[in-house]
């Protein structure tokens, strides 16, 4: 195992801390820099479990001096900062101060075959990361955020999602044409009409692979994607609320149409 190369900073006008700032503050810095700040031990192991290759590994001088790098795992490059410094970046707790810079992959194509949740111009990235969440945990494959979507890839996506982003086809910047060139049944998420969520079964089940299809926290599913989605689904709310928040819709959604897959297994 390589010995990683250590640079200690004490200063905040440091050139490298300045250059990770704009890549942990800023929302739209993975695009240009095209690489990701991983920060927690959660998200960090979760990216190394799936082959991510670290550029470059940032810790708190009191975590580094406490633990140390990984024991095992190669680290290449280590930021070491002290404890001030890195609670400028994130307020993490102390024995979670360290985080990773890794290169963002190359942008995939959309598979149009695989079960896939679009994202219809959900704005709130605590929202997306939760569907990032319930996308990964029941068996969907591929997300496809529609321009006007909150950055897949964008710091506050990436911490909401807690590891999902890894095991997810991600696109961003699709257009509506984009969607409708799925070859998966369209599903259409609605909160005045379509068919009852919890009474899609038999012969009304819900088919597999398909598309959710979820949308704008206030204005929902545009026209042009309600018109031509195969089925418009509901959630029944005996409790009198207007509308679910669209990261619990998506995780009822989805559970659904795992528990579909399930049934049809065990027939």
């Amino acid at each position: 195992m390589n010995t990683p190369v250590v640079h200690t900073i004490v200063s905040r006008d440091n050139p490298a801390l300045k250059a990770l700032r704009v890549l942990v503050k800023d929302n739209s810095a993975y695009r240009k820099r095209g690489q990701l700040w991983l920060e927690g031990d959660h998200l960090c192991r979760a990216a190394l479990a799936r082959g991510w290759v670290v550029s470059q590994a940032v810790f708190a001088q009191s975590r580094w001096e406490r633990e140390g790098a990984y024991s095992d795992f190669s680290l290449p490059r280590v930021m070491v900062l002290a404890d001030a410094l890195f609670d400028g970046l994130s307020p993490l707790a102390a024995d979670q101060k360290m985080g990773f810079v890794v290169d963002l992959p190359n942008a995939p194509q959309i598979d149009p075959s695989l079960a896939t949740v679009v994202l219809d111009q959900v704005q709130d990235a605590g929202n997306v990361g939760s569907v990032l969440r319930s996308a990964a945990a029941f068996g969907f494959a591929q997300v496809v955020a529609l321009r006007g979507t909150a950055g897949l890839w964008s710091p506050k996506v990436v911490r909401a999602g807690m590891g999902a982003h890894f095991a997810l086809r991600l696109v961003e910047s699709a257009s509506v044409a984009d969607a409708l060139a799925l070859r998966v049944p369209l599903i259409a998420t609605s909160s005045h009409q379509g068919d009852w969520l919890h009474q899609c079964e038999g012969a009304q089940s819900l088919p597999w692979p398909c598309a959710w299809l979820l949308g704008h926290e206030g204005q929902g599913v545009q026209a042009a994607l309600l018109d031509a989605a195969q089925r418009r689904v509901r959630i029944a709310q005996p409790g009198g609320e207007e509308s679910l928040n669209v990261a619990a819709a998506a995780a009822v959604c989805l559970h659904a149409s795992a528990a579909a897959q399930a049934r049809l297994k065990t027939t």
